[in-house]
């Protein structure tokens, strides 16, 4: 896949002789990316074999833990960035009349695999991963890889690996064509034996067309893009693995070449590699250095049987550690436990998990009743009902029972992670984790860090959900954390334009709509299938707290829909009425608005611009998004970004909230707040702008880009 840089050696490339072959041998680790010395190497280097006619063939290899893992694609930003320079030596490297052979290993992907298919023949280790990912990164192969790899494994093959980013196996390249043996690449008698092969076996011919099957694939293909619209990559897999069936190389290779340069200056490429380096910053703590020690977790316990905890437990136990499921009825336990065979089924059902492993997965989890079982336990995850007298309750009994130097982690979307560590009366021990459902499936964790939360604890748990799959963001301690915060003022505008006029599913098919956001819910829908109660008793807990806003109207719509039980998808009722799973309009919905609108004096109206719509609820996210980094609730902007697009269905090609807002214009934003907050009036303040926002906004700056000064959050 295509990597950052890592740190250069002075030379990356090195040419040596071994006998009758030459070798070129790239070392520039962490992953050995293809960096511009990297190319320079070995086009110098191929230079060389050219010109040492002695040699018989030519091996390309690398030192360190992986063959070449990609392209650097920081090179992407720069105006003067080619794939040029690359793309010739490999045309060069194709064309040599002596064998040149790739020695592969650990992760071929992007770059590193076109620089093997370029190669006449590829040996590679048992356990190696191929695959060409840039789709994920809103681009394609940039160096022949839409020319060489259906050529080499049949169109099928390669659309599936070009169209997905998927990667592949050993077993499965060697099936497909995509390499030649399989053989440890320490083994130089193997190695040279294999050098000898590829000279006297000659070029393979190309794979051959399939007629009425690959006129399948492209017809899938551009099915694909035509429902994509807003991601042009896909509609440059079509075209250009059309043209791989269709045209000679170089013509192909010319329509590849006009898609990629077209591609990485686009909006969704720049957001995607924003996401990118976003995810691997977010896991670096500025007052938390690397080397931090960390405590060890082999047994984890998990307090809470519901649908949360189940998932919970399973996260881990597909991980590898041992797990404890404890409630407060066998019921419960036999629940999960039901739950937890469904859920290892479907991962067999879909071929991600063999009988064997789901039997071992399901194997690493104890059910038990009741929270003493739980004391052996390194780390502790309480999954209890999001209740403050109830965690607090839990959260005294786990600091008692739980053996000394236990993480103890409080799962919760909005509570006060420092007062429940208090309670715990080991508040060191402490941190919050925030889950997303359903939590064996969804990738963000967001890790709250109380003010007490020591740092090897910190470590420990940024380390641990590395271990089980997740990304993280940490955040401070306040109501709802990053996302939750957000996603609050983004349904208080939902719900304001429902008591004003505007439909759940005018509202709805906003946000949906890719020409606005792109969401693949609207926030009525959204609410609606997570439960409208769950969200509705959080508001009024926040309300009643004191904390939250004093206005009356404040998610007044949700709490009434509570009170007249209508729960969402799980009651039948909602923003919504539903036939089974099918949303529908539902005339009492508008006529509980209408007459909630009349006992606060709000009036209504019958048109709402669709710009409206989409300012309303978009803008206030971002002003929040403001305040949370000031207040160093969150490190970076990036890293809000990340939050939204790992948690919350923002699309990637959006790059998040922030990067959507620095395309948009910060200035725009804050003429927009500050033209709501004058039609209005703004008595509770919900439209002031934020300082950093306003400031941003002035001297041009990205709130994307935005970090804060080290600092807890």
């Amino acid at each position: 896949m295509a990597v950052e840089s890592g740190e250069e050696m002075a030379e990356t490339v090195t040419f040596a002789r071994e006998g009758a072959l030459a070798v070129l041998s790239i070392d520039n680790p962490p992953v050995n990316a293809l960096s511009r010395s990297v190319i320079e190497g070995l086009i110098a280097g191929f230079d060389l074999f050219e010109k040492d006619g002695s040699a018989d063939g030519l091996i390309i290899r690398c030192a360190g833990r992986t063959f070449v893992a990609g392209g650097d694609i920081a090179l992407f930003d720069n105006p003067a960035f080619s794939a040029e320079p690359l793309n010739a030596l490999l045309d060069r490297i194709a064309a040599s009349s002596r064998p040149v052979v790739g020695v592969l290993f650990g992760t071929v992907l992007g770059g590193g695999l076109e620089l093997a298919l370029a190669c006449h023949g590829r040996i590679a280790a048992e356990g190696t991963a191929f695959g060409m990912p840039e789709i994920r990164l809103g681009l394609i192969p940039g160096s022949h890889g839409t020319q060489r790899l259906p050529r080499l494994v049949g169109l099928a093959e390669a659309a599936r690996m070009i169209s997905t980013g998927e990667a592949i196996g050993t077993e499965k390249a060697l099936e497909i064509g995509l390499i030649d043996r399989i053989a440890d690449p320490m083994d130089g008698a193997a190695i040279a034996d294999f050098v000898g092969y590829v000279a006297s076996r000659g070029r393979p011919e190309p794979a051959p067309l399939q007629g009425r099957a690959d006129q399948e694939v492209l017809d899938g293909l551009r099915k694909t893009a035509a429902g994509k619209p807003q991601e042009p990559a896909y509609r440059a897999v079509a075209e250009a693995l059309a043209a791989a069936i269709e045209r000679p190389f170089a013509e192909g290779a010319a329509i590849e070449a006009d898609w990629f340069a077209r591609l990485v200056p686009s909006v969704p490429a720049r957001a995607q590699r924003h996401l990118f380096f976003a995810e691997r910053a977010a896991a670096s703590i500025p007052d938390l250095p690397k080397e931090s020690p960390t405590r060890s977790v082999e047994q984890v316990g998990i307090l809470g049987a519901g649908t949360m905890g189940t998932g919970i437990a399973l996260s881990f136990a597909l991980a590898g550690f041992e797990v404890i499921l404890s409630d407060t009825e066998q019921s419960a336990i036999d629940r999960a436990f039901e739950g937890l065979s469904d859920a290892l089924g479907a991962f067999v059902r879909r071929g991600r998990l063999s009988d064997e492993a789901a039997k071992t997965t399901l194997a690493r989890i104890e059910g038990a009743v009741g929270a003493a079982a739980l004391a052996s336990s390194d780390l502790v995850v309480e999954a209890v009902f999001e209740d403050m007298e109830l965690k607090l309750a839990v959260a005294r009994e786990l600091g008692s029972l739980c053996n000394p130097g236990a993480i103890i982690a409080t799962n919760t979307s909005t509570l006060d992670v420092n007062a429940i560590a208090a309670a715990t009366g080991r508040p060191g021990d402490v941190i919050g984790t925030h889950f997303f459902s359903p939590a064996h499936i969804m990738r963000l964790l967001e890790v709250v860090r109380g003010k007490s939360t020591a740092p090897d604890v910190l470590q420990t748990i940024l380390r641990t959900a590395r271990r089980i799959g997740k990304t993280v963001v940490v955040s401070g301690v306040c109501y709802g954390f990053i996302g939750n915060r957000m996603a609050e003022v983004y349904m208080r505008e939902s719900e304001a334009m429902q008591l004003e006029g505007a439909s759940p599913q005018d509202i709805d098919r906003v946000i949906e709509d890719p020409a606005f956001l792109g969401m693949s819910m609207g926030p009525s829908r959204m609410l609606d299938m997570a439960g409208v109660d769950v969200g509705a008793r959080t508001v009024i807990e926040w309300v009643a707290s004191g904390a939250g806003p004093r206005d009356p109207a404040y998610r007044a719509l949700c709490r009434r829909m509570y009170e007249t039980g209508r729960h969402g998808q799980k009651s039948g009722l909602g923003y919504y009425l539903y036939e089974g799973r099918k949303a529908l309009p539902d005339p009492d919905h508008s006529a509980l608005c209408t007459g909630l609108a009349a006992e606060l004096g709000i009036a209504r109206r019958k048109h709402f611009p669709e710009e409206e719509i989409f300012e309303r609820l978009f803008f206030p996210m971002v002003n929040e998004a403001a305040l949370i980094l000031e207040e160093k609730i969150a490190y970076r902007g990036s890293d809000i970004d990340v939050a939204w697009t790992s948690g919350y269905g923002f699309p990637r090609w959006r790059g998040g909230p922030l990067f959507m807002a620095d395309e948009i214009g910060l200035a725009r934003i804050v003429t927009g707040m500050e033209h709501y907050a004058a039609r209005g009036g703004d008595p509770y303040g919900y439209w002031s702008v934020a300082p950093l926002l306003r400031r941003l906004a002035e001297e041009g700056g990205r709130i994307s880009k935005w970090t804060s000064q080290g600092g807890r959050p």
